[in-house]
């Protein structure tokens, strides 16, 4: 009988570490000066997070339980309210739900992104900020735990302060609130890596490119942006997602 309880231990031991092993943690703290609506969009086909959208006050923080092979993309609304009609709405970032819950719908750009794809190839999470639909406030990713010596990647910059004019989307108080990525803008196809322009070496970087690059340089600034943008660290780790790094 003697022999039995450390077995029993052992088994007990495995069975938690194997269920605890099935998720990871997304801390999120909101470092603006104003109330944050994070929003949450599982990739096509992939397990649903227990929220897909809550709001964050100033100086506040939040953690959601994600499986271990989730990807999938974050970011965070601006300016919400619920209108005369009851529907919630947001200046930046929307959604369009009509409630705090995103319930399966993405971010009307311009959004500043953090994109994951957890458990990839090799064993390994992959991880970035994009500003490909452009940008409207600063964030960052950074691993907690599991490996160390992981990067972290961030837009710490306030891109809406170098926006070009023509991207620009200004508030109700005329200040620019959201920074367009040219390809929303001008929808053209030397802009969207589209069409002809569908590889690498057609679509350079460009002048308006090139300025969120030089605010944020380790965000994608555009389609083809990958070298200089993606980050990876060994699965199983969890992470930090800051507003306003």
């Amino acid at each position: 009988m003697g022999s039995r309880m450390p077995f029993a231990i052992i088994t007990f031991t495995l069975v938690i570490f194997f269920y605890g092993a099935q998720s990871v943690t997304f801390d999120f703290t909101n470092n603006c000066p104003y109330t944050v609506w994070p929003g949450t969009l599982t990739a096509a086909g992939g397990p649903s997070l227990s929220s897909t959208g809550f709001t964050l006050a100033t100086g506040a923080s939040s953690s959601l339980s994600v499986p271990v092979n989730w990807s999938g993309r974050l970011w965070a609304r601006t300016q919400c309210s619920t209108d005369a009609s009851g529907k919630f709405v947001c200046a930046t970032a929307d959604c369009a739900s009509g409630v705090i819950e995103c319930n399966g719908a993405g971010a009307i750009p311009p959004a500043s992104l953090a994109e994951f794809t957890l458990s990839g190839d090799g064993g390994k999470d992959y991880y970035d900020i994009s500003l490909v639909d452009g940008f409207n406030l600063p964030i960052s990713v950074t691993p907690q735990g599991g490996s160390t010596g992981c990067p972290s990647t961030s837009c710490a910059a306030n891109v809406n302060a170098v926006c070009d004019p023509s991207l620009a989307v200004k508030g109700s108080d005329g200040t620019v609130i959201a920074c367009k990525s040219a390809c929303l803008a001008f929808n053209q196809p030397q802009y969207c890596c589209t069409g002809e322009y569908n590889t690498p070496d057609k679509c350079p970087a460009n002048q308006y490119s090139m300025t969120f690059k030089q605010q944020c340089p380790q965000a994608y600034s555009y389609a083809y942006d990958d070298k200089s943008s993606t980050f990876t660290c060994p699965s199983g780790g969890n992470y930090l997602i800051t507003f306003c790094p």
